[in-house]
């Protein structure tokens, strides 16, 4: 009975070890009910240290014998950890044997058998449910892992480091050795032992040694790997000519397992990652597809220098390897796309994401810093806030520094860390220390803020032209709300990137007063106080101002622009983000005025007329036309309201879509026709921007042709449907007969499903489409809660869970915020069933309900109802007590 919930660990309790294990040897006797596990340790005491008692972390494991430099020494077990109060004196090697039951680990945490193999995920504190250890960050150890296991069974032995030998062993068993020789801590140690095939390839890098890389899959999935080999090449190119890098293992694996609970492990020289970002075959993956796992794969290579070689002193830390590494993946991606206009995509799409997942986080009840002050289960730290926006501040350090200052930077900070565990503050001194006349170093014990304060800043810019001097003075004004545990939060260092645009949208020179005459056309204004005002001179004519180009820093920024002055953003501003940013702007305007004032949206000429004008622009990016042309989502809508009527969202933004399609009949025709996609299938930038528009022009078809009763292009959209050449466009189709709903979606539901009955993965969409379709009548609620009793699916399998249960209650706010409750309900009995054998998954799924206190009645007081029926289980996890705690705190 779990019951209660666990102490908090904070930040300011750290303390160094008692003991260190500098080496350790490790031997698994592979068997699915019972693994032998064998470790022999060299232990070290912390010379500035107390000594006593040495402390093992360990769960559910049965512990067979104890040695102390080769004698037996007495043990006891307390709250889980292997206590030895009297160790020897000095430096002693401790030898371990236990067992653990991979079988029954439905957490997926530690060693689990899928699939008929065995794999393992460490981090955060997996290690200690396959032996006993100091499993935390700042313990680093050179591993020595041989594993036995019957050779028919698991013909491939796999785990971190260099193969150091292999052979044959008695009954039909093997052995395979392996050495990493870098000190590594627990977390990101793996092993692997299946029936798989590999993708291999032979590289040189640039430092002129020569590679081996593998991406071992399921039999049968070699024919998806392709891809997931060509980001991995591109990945290791990139890093040794981006920041000097190289890959530093003769042989680095990647390994694809379907039962994962995150996205992907970067162990050692042996990811493991779900399948989801290693398989793609253009048949059955999409675009986003390919460009998800092109970022994945780079995003753990990248660790292999950040993370790995430099890992966190403690989890408070754990920004310093996430935060950075999204950053680099970020770049990579962004550096692989090409044309400018493609990488304004990919950062409209990362600040999309920021936007829809981290923004609610910094304004809800698990509201944390970047660098948080404590947590009660670490697995629930794993968010937005530490990846996302801690991708945006390493962003800002580089725009304080510049990207050659920041290169150096990081240069300085493997000069100094190397094989270390540090913190934040060590990695941004040395961006700091290396630009010493940077903006970054004048103000870095201020910059840190954004580590240390949870809560998204507020930017208010408001401006004056004088005519008569010839002056426009731009006023910017900081706030951030109270968030948990801060009252009060201090100024932060802000850069802003902006420009001027004269009425005509040419770019305007910027020279502030008392500075020589300017050329440049953009620059970045650091607000660092709570209000600061800038003075532009020789400014002929009252300019358009275009601040936060880029996305320069994760605030919201309220600048009070009318119309006309974003109507001239949207058409003139050189900066794409900000271009696109002022489309979202106009349509969330109205938006929010029909929502506020509880009227019917209408749509008026000039909005209308600049969504043609950005359609049928000849030079814009098609993918750049199919961000502007989405309206804000309703989860980013429901964001900007005090009160949130979900239903009420739901309405004003289908009114908008629907009118779209019908006030741009003709143009989302031409746009179909234009963008169509000829010849073998590519996953480059251009060809998928136009599958995109394509694809969205369909949608909008089918949806006007439904409202209609037209059944023209219902049946064109189905026709694509069962001829598409690729997922894209075979799904794109789909979701526009889902979308609008036509009865043709009936039809094309049970195809879909019986051409892809044996691929799990596009299963995993054909369940995520039909619990994200937009409600009406209550129609995708009554789908789901049936497709929870179709024989293809199981909570147990954390996609094919994510894909239907995450779909509705975090995708689709409107059937799943019910009048009646019924959402509620259907979230808190897959919370208590998840609960019981996955606590990572189902404190995922509890998150979908930190901003219940946002909500409108009758929606509010169901919401808490439903949070307290959890919180009131007296066998809870750590994982969902702690976040439902924190919600009903709220």
């Amino acid at each position: 009975m779990r019951e209660g919930i666990a102490q908090a660990v904070r930040r300011a309790d750290y303390a160094a070890p008692a003991y260190w294990i500098r080496s350790v040897e490790l031997t698994f006797d592979l068997d699915p009910v019972r693994t032998i596990v064998a470790s022999r340790m060299a232990v070290v005491r912390n010379a500035a240290g107390t000594g006593g008692p040495l402390r093992l972390h360990g769960e559910d494991l049965e512990p067979l014998r104890v040695l102390a430099n080769g004698q037996s020494v007495s043990f006891r077990s307390e709250a889980g950890e292997l206590v030895i109060d009297n160790p020897p004196e000095g430096d002693f090697t401790l030898e371990i044997r236990n067992t653990c039951a991979p079988e029954k680990n439905t957490q997926l945490s530690g060693l689990y058998t899928s699939g008929g193999g065995f794999f393992t995920q460490c981090e955060a504190e997996g290690f200690r449910r396959i032996t006993y250890f100091l499993d935390r960050p700042d313990v680093m150890a050179v591993y020595t892992v041989t594993l036995r296991a019957s050779k028919s069974r698991y013909p491939v032995l796999l785990s971190n480091g260099n193969l150091v030998e292999q052979g044959d062993l008695d009954n039909g068993r093997h052995f395979a050795k392996w050495h990493d020789p870098f000190p590594k801590p627990s977390y990101l140690f793996a092993l692997v032992a299946a029936d798989l095939v590999a993708r291999e390839q032979h590289i040189r890098t640039r430092s002129g040694k020569d590679h081996l890389l593998q991406v071992w899959v399921r039999r049968g999935d070699l024919d998806k790997t392709e891809h997931a080999m060509n980001s991995l090449i591109a990945s290791v190119v990139w890093d040794e000519a981006r920041f000097r890098l190289p890959l530093d293992l003769d042989r680095f694996m990647i390994v694809a397992v379907g039962d994962f609970n995150m996205g992907a492990m970067e162990n050692k020289g042996l990811n493991i990652f779900n399948t989801k970002y290693v398989l793609a075959h253009p048949a059955t993956a999409t675009d986003e597809d390919y460009a998800a796992i092109e970022s994945v794969v780079g995003h753990e290579y990248f660790h292999n220098w950040t993370g790995n070689r430099i890992t966190c002193r403690d989890w408070f830390q754990l920004s310093l390897k996430e935060g950075l590494t999204v950053f680099r993946d970020q770049e990579f991606s962004q550096d692989m796309s090409g044309s400018a206009t493609a990488r304004a995509v990919k950062r409209i799409a990362d600040v999309h994401t920021l936007r829809e997942l981290q923004f609610p986080e910094d304004a809800g009840s698990m509201a944390h810093p970047v660098r948080p002050d404590e947590y009660v289960e670490i697995n629930n730290f794993y968010t937005a806030t530490v990846y996302e926006k801690g991708a945006e501040v390493v962003r800002m350090m580089q725009t304080l520094v510049g990207r050659d200052g920041f290169a150096k930077g990081m240069s300085l900070y493997f000069e100094r860390h190397d094989g270390q565990a540090v913190t934040c503050d060590d990695f941004a001194q040395a961006i700091a220390d290396a630009n010493p006349g940077s903006e970054l170093a004048r103000t870095l014990p201020q910059f840190k803020r954004w580590y240390a304060q949870a809560g998204t800043p507020r930017v208010t810019a408001r401006g004056r032209y004088d005519a008569p001097t010839r002056t426009y003075t731009l006023a910017l004004e900081q706030a951030c709300a109270p968030s948990h545990g801060q009252a009060d939060k201090q100024p932060y260092v802000i850069p802003v990137a902006m420009g001027l645009l004269s009425r005509d949208g040419q770019p305007m020179a910027l020279r502030l007063e008392d500075e020589p005459p300017a050329t440049a056309t953009e620059r970045v204004l650091v607000l660092e106080e709570a209000r600061s005002f800038y003075t532009f001179v020789d400014v002929d004519s009252e300019p358009v101002p275009s601040l936060l180009r880029h996305f320069s820093a994760p605030v919201t920024l309220v600048d009070g622009l009318h119309d006309a002055d974003l109507l001239v953003l949207l058409a003139h501003d050189p900066d794409a983000f900000n271009r696109w940013e002022a489309g979202q702007r106009l349509a969330l305007q109205r938006l929010l005025t029909a929502i506020r004032n509880e009227a019917p949206l209408q749509l008026d000429a000039a909005f209308v007329g600049a969504m043609r004008d950005v359609l049928r622009h000849p030079t814009l990016d098609a993918a750049f036309k199919a961000q502007v042309l989405t309206p804000p989502s309703e989860t980013y809508i429901a964001e900007q309201l005090e009160s949130v009527d979900p239903q009420r969202i739901h309405a004003a933004r289908e009114a908008m879509v629907l009118q779209l399609a019908q006030a741009l009949h003709g143009d989302w025709e031409w746009a179909w026709e234009a963008h169509q996609v000829a010849g073998p299938y590519t996953s480059a930038p251009e060809p998928a921007g136009r599958r995109a528009l394509a694809n969205l022009a369909l949608a909008m078809l089918c949806l006007d042709a439904t409202a209609r009763g037209d059944v023209l292009w219902q049946g064109r959209a189905y026709q694509r449907f069962k001829d598409a050449a690729n997922m894209t466009d075979r799904e794109g189709a789909l979701w526009a007969l889902l979308a609008s709903h036509s009865e043709m979606a009936d039809l094309a539901l049970p195809r879909f499903h019986d051409m892809f009955r044996g691929d799990a993965l596009v299963l995993d969409k054909w369940f995520a489409l039909q619990a994200s379709a937009p409600e009406r009548d209550g129609r995708v609620f009554a789908r789901v809660k049936a497709l929870l009793k179709h024989p293809d699916f199981t909570l147990h399998n954390p996609n094919r869970a994510r894909s239907l249960v995450r779909s509705l209650c975090g995708d689709n706010p409107a059937a799943f915020h019910r009048a009646d409750a019924a959402g509620y309900v259907f979230w808190s009995e897959r919370v208590i069933e998840l609960d019981a054998f996955n606590p990572q998954l189902a404190s995922r799924i509890a998150r979908v309900m930190d901003r219940w206190a946002q909500l409108a009645e009758p929606y509010r007081s169901a919401a808490r109802e439903a949070i307290a029926r959890v919180a009131a289980r007296t066998d809870l996890s750590n994982d969902v007590r702690e976040v439902v705690t924190r919600a009903l705190e709220t």
